[in-house]
């Protein structure tokens, strides 16, 4: 219970939620709850999909590349520090275009859910989860993360009248402040195992 509670919250802040939920409302200005929920399910599911294809894909992947777990936690840390950075100063980037179909997958999905540093997370999160039991806790952690991203997606409007513009902005700004404290943990984590500490 310990370790799911651990991945699901970790997973739930890389994802950036508060970040996603301003450009989804961008995007969808103007829209109706009916059209707003339904592309609010094409992208979580979308993101689903393509974070459970990371998972499962990244000790493949680093051996294929000849690259070390440690190495790759260095950098897939220095990606999310930027990425927090950026969003306590409230630089992430903005959408401009509309959301239909396509674009919920592309950019919505994917880079703006799951970006390069939520990629990297996920890779080295399933390299390090090497056994049935890590691996099924991770799934369902996972899936029960993106869930969540899909509930705040489905209640945008909701959220957006209660909160604000400011209150969402400050959540962003929240999150960027617990991803670079995680980034910092999985670039000492690379160090260590780097130099065999």
């Amino acid at each position: 219970m310990k370790q799911f509670l651990n991945l699901w919250i970790k997973l739930f802040f890389v994802f950036t939620p508060f970040f996603g939920l301003t450009i989804f409302l961008s995007m969808t200005e103007g829209y109706d709850t009916t059209r707003r929920r339904k592309l609010a399910l094409i992208a979580s599911a979308a993101v689903a999909v393509i974070c459970l294809v990371l998972f499962w894909a990244g000790r493949w992947i680093f051996s294929m590349l000849g690259i070390s777990l440690d190495s790759f936690r260095v950098g897939a840390g220095v990606l999310l520090f930027l990425s927090g950075i950026a969003l306590v100063h409230g630089r992430a980037g903005t959408a401009d275009i509309t959301l239909d179909d396509t674009t919920a997958v592309v950019p919505l999905a994917m880079p703006i859910v799951v970006g390069p540093a939520t990629t990297g997370t996920l890779l080295v999160m399933g390299a390090e989860l090497n056994n049935a039991t890590g691996k099924l806790v991770g799934c369902v952690s996972l899936l029960f993360a993106v869930v969540c991203v899909a509930a705040i997606l489905f209640m945008s409007g909701y959220i957006h009248s209660i909160l604000g513009r400011r209150g969402i902005s400050i959540l962003s700004k929240l999150t960027g402040l617990v991803l670079t404290a995680l980034a910092a943990q999985m670039i000492m984590t690379g160090v260590r195992g780097f130099f065999g500490l």
